[in-house]
């Protein structure tokens, strides 16, 4: 894997009509992808530019695919699933773009961290709030294993790009991801673009 993945400019031309748009979902609310669907009209223009390969929203694609030239994710690294998610989509992914503050900062889910470790979370959550029945998760596969810490996006792959807001706006996701469809990169500058919450 290259130190910092060719931008979508670099593509060799007119190898396919239309960019491979991702979209990722982690440890989060899933409050991002819904500001994205919140691209109202503008999501007819995205289709005609985007081809959407993977995303919560509109598959049911359980495999990341190969060749994605821009791939948005959503929500911190909480557990194993996250990672092996993230790292399988930074290897086929050319562009990734930490999209909102949980993937940012690790933001809400982050504050699992002030526990001690995944031990405490599943105590607190399964046992000491649990209104009846309160007992620890103990067969394989009900719940991924906790990582010791929650992550954000750039602290388990390289990021190229930073989207954040909670969630950042319909206008915000615009302004980032339609320069990418004509190959050129966005400004990320200004209150408008770089405000967190």
């Amino acid at each position: 894997m290259p130190d910092t993945p060719p931008s979508p400019a670099d593509a060799p031309a007119a190898v396919s009509a239309k960019l491979r748009l991702a979209t990722v979902w982690l440890a989060g609310c899933s409050g991002c992808h819904m500001s994205f669907l919140d691209l109202d009209e503008f999501l007819f223009d995205l289709a005609e530019r985007a081809e959407v390969v993977f995303s919560p929203v509109a598959s049911d694609l359980k495999a990341f695919p190969e060749n994605v030239d821009l791939c948005l994710v959503e929500g911190a690294v909480a557990n194993v699933d996250n990672l092996e998610l993230a790292l399988t989509l930074r290897q086929h992914s050319r562009m990734v773009v930490s999209f909102g503050d949980c993937a940012v900062t690790a933001n809400v889910p982050g504050l699992r961290n002030l526990l001690t470790g995944p031990e405490a979370v599943l105590e607190r959550g399964y046992v000491e709030l649990a209104d009846s029945g309160a007992q620890l998760p103990h067969a394989p596969g009900i719940v991924p294993e906790l990582l010791e810490k929650v992550l954000p996006l750039h602290e388990v792959i390289p990021v190229d790009l930073y989207l954040p807001g909670c969630p950042p706006s319909a206008e915000r996701i615009r302004a980032a991801i339609e320069p990418l469809l004509h190959g050129q990169p966005p400004r990320m500058e200004g209150a408008s673009m770089l405000r967190f919450g």
